[in-house]
């Protein structure tokens, strides 16, 4: 896990408060391989938890002890309590660690841990039921003194909530009550709009929390999402660790967080601080949790949004630039220990700034759909930190989060925390699967990102480059491999390559590339970045102008093209292999194919209807999102082939329309 040296040399060294603890992380992925690195200082045992799909998973290898928790499927694995409690009494573990998601803000899940004799490191049971619900919340951080955003949440009758919505003023947010993350929410921009976005919310909020109750309340028109970081212990001492600028986001999800939150009014920043606080001392709060918070942008207002009672996903930007180990302090506060910072630790201690991106398995040139597949090749700039799910070799499934990994710069200011963030996804390789990481370089270039000016509406306002022709990606591929193919070059290795200009030469030897099925061959030449292109080279002259980065595998005969927002892989073929075009990845004339692999969730048409373009035909959940599958073109459902339950792969026909007369 590359850069988490740097991360414990820098950070305030906490006593391990029972040697003999053996802690079971109840999750996965990168979260899981954080709980063992923070064990792992400790000498304290780690015990990791996998179903079958992680079987062979980074963090099931890392962990002093791991146990099987059943299929693939999240009801008889992650979200199983017994399954949970029995390999937490087979491993005689004596703490169970949530992690993020899954139940990590179960109350019902803390409780049965606690109630086998186990150690919850996180909140009360109590704490969790009362911060779960958003309704609950609202009224908790108003008692406490906390400006809350104008909203309805009486009561779930359809037309008292659209009556609701006339009070306060469209535009309105309808939001789950229940859970985070950015599932059921739907705003309604005018009142014929209000009943769809009041059932897609609840749809959603009731699949993915069980709990279909909403809120309506102000949709805030420049908004900041910005929150607080807060730790507590079990003797009443509560301390606050600054803010999070985490307004770069994509469908509700974070994209890139950083701390501390910038251009913010003193009066905005220590009121925000203050109000975090006051509500965490308020309940009691003994764990570590984040407040937060939606800052009109244009007024500098600030009203509570939520407060999440588990350590989140960008608490690493916290720790960089606070110098303590936040999972750590999860532990010992659980174990009954006093909180050993002080109250003014951030003020004192601030270090720099630090920022991080996620980064994803998706394809942004497809509406950034989830992607699976193998990591071929990974190489992470070693002067950032890398919280990364996978290794080189490490498989992408389709059963759970998009999410493989993140990337933290840190710097002795913004500026610098940003040039180095930006430097390492240049350098960065993610190769074998297709990623966001070129969506990343993008987005740190950004204007408004690098003056810390951004509300949550920024990508969804900002049109993205236009995609690299698959042609240039296949020129620079082809030139990477010629410029390997000497006997004394590495048998693998990163080429860049600039603008390029690539003719037929006088000796007849050629390169074939193999993307998606589609074939591009070109003539071998002696080439180099910007050599002139010759007007006279007749068939097979190809250029390109953008400067691609090439990473070439000979062993493999593979070569990983970053082009702007996506990566392209080639292959490269022997003479003896015959390689045609095929239709592997394109749509089916006449009907409408899965985009990518996922459950059947959903059908919403039936044989024999007549559908115009963009009705929803399908829906299909994949890296726990839903995914509506709509019709390009209006036309008659003459089959459809497949069941709610299906589990179907990318490029699979799910409807097929009747030929026009």
């Amino acid at each position: 896990m590359t850069g988490a040296a740097e991360m414990d040399d820098a950070a305030t060294a906490f006593a391990c408060p029972d040697p003999s603890m053996r802690v079971l992380v109840a999750n996965r992925g990168e979260i899981a391989r954080r709980v063992i690195r923070s064990t792992d200082a400790w000498g304290v045992a780690s015990i990791a938890v996998y179903a079958e799909p992680d079987a062979t998973a980074p963090f099931v290898a890392e962990a002093s002890l791991a146990e099987p928790i059943g299929p693939a499927a999240l009801a008889d694995s992650y979200l199983s309590i017994d399954a949970l409690l029995a390999a937490a009494e087979r491993s005689g573990a004596t703490h169970v660690h949530p992690g993020y998601g899954f139940l990590a803000e179960n109350a019902d899940f803390a409780s049965a841990v606690v109630g086998a004799g186990l150690i919850w490191v996180g909140p009360t049971p109590e704490l969790i039921t009362l911060m779960g619900s958003k309704i609950r919340a609202r009224s908790l951080a108003a008692a406490a003194g906390v400006p809350i955003i104008p909203g309805f949440n009486d009561s779930q009758d359809d037309d008292a909530l659209a009556a609701a919505a006339e009070r306060i003023g469209y535009p309105v947010l309808v939001k789950a009550s229940a859970g985070g993350g950015g599932k059921g929410i739907r705003i309604a921009h005018e009142p014929d709009g209000f009943g769809a976005a009041l059932a897609e919310a609840r749809t959603e909020a009731q699949r993915a929390f069980g709990d279909g109750d909403v809120i309506v309340e102000r949709y805030v028109q420049r908004p900041r999402h910005v929150e607080v970081q807060v730790v507590g212990d079990k003797h009443g001492t509560v301390v606050e660790l600054g803010t999070r600028e985490c307004s770069v986001q994509r469908r509700y999800q974070k994209v890139l967080e950083e701390a501390p939150a910038p251009n913010l009014a003193e009066a905005t920043r220590t009121g925000l601080r203050a109000a975090a606080r006051d509500l965490a001392g308020s309940l009691g709060y003994d764990s570590v949790g984040t407040v937060e918070f939606i800052v009109d942008d244009d007024t500098g207002e600030y009203f509570f949004l939520e407060m999440n009672t588990r350590i989140q996903v960008e608490h690493t930007v916290t720790e960089m630039v606070c110098g303590l180990d936040l999972i750590q302090l999860q532990l010992l506060v659980a174990n009954g220990g006093h909180l050993p910072i002080a109250a003014d630790h951030f003020d004192r201690h601030l270090r720099g700034a630090a920022v991080e991106v996620r980064v994803n398995a998706e394809d942004p040139w497809a509406d950034f759909a989830p992607r699976i597949g193998r990591v071929e090749q990974l190489v992470v700039p070693p002067d950032c930190r890398w919280d990364g799910a996978v290794v080189q070799g490490s498989e992408v499934s389709p059963h759970y989060d998009s999410m493989i990994g993140k990337l933290i710069a840190h710097g002795a200011d913004r500026d610098g925390a940003l040039a180095t963030l930006d430097r390492a996804l240049g350098s960065m390789r993610l190769a074998g699967l297709t990623t966001n990481l070129g969506f990343l370089r993008w987005l740190v270039a950004q204007p408004p990102v690098l003056a810390g000016r951004i509300t949550t509406r920024f990508l969804d306002e900002s049109d993205l480059p236009e995609p690299v022709d698959v042609s240039a990606a296949a020129l620079a591929a082809a030139s990477a491999w010629f410029a390997s193919s000497d006997t004394s070059a590495p048998r693998s290795g990163v080429w860049s390559a600039g603008p390029l200009r690539l003719t037929p030469a006088p000796i007849a030897q050629t390169v074939a590339v193999v993307q998606n099925g589609e074939t591009y061959t070109f003539p071998r030449t002696e080439l180099s970045p910007g050599s002139p292109a010759d007007e006279d080279a007749g068939p097979g002259t190809a250029e390109s102008d953008a400067p691609l980065a090439v990473t070439v595998d000979r062993p493999s005969r593979t070569c990983f093209v970053d082009a702007g927002l996506a990566t392209f892989t080639f292959a490269v073929p022997t003479r003896s292999e015959r390689w045609a075009p095929s239709s592997a990845g394109r749509s089916v004339a006449g009907a409408v194919v899965a985009p990518f692999p996922g459950l059947v969730t959903d059908l919403g048409v039936a044989v024999g209807d007549e559908v115009e373009a963009g009705a929803t035909l399908i829906t299909i959940e994949a890296m726990k999102m839903l995914h509506p599958v709509t019709a390009a073109g209006s036309g008659t459902i003459a089959e459809i082939r497949v069941a709610v339950g299906d589990q179907v792969a990318a490029d699979q026909v799910l409807v097929v329309f009747a030929e026009a007369e």
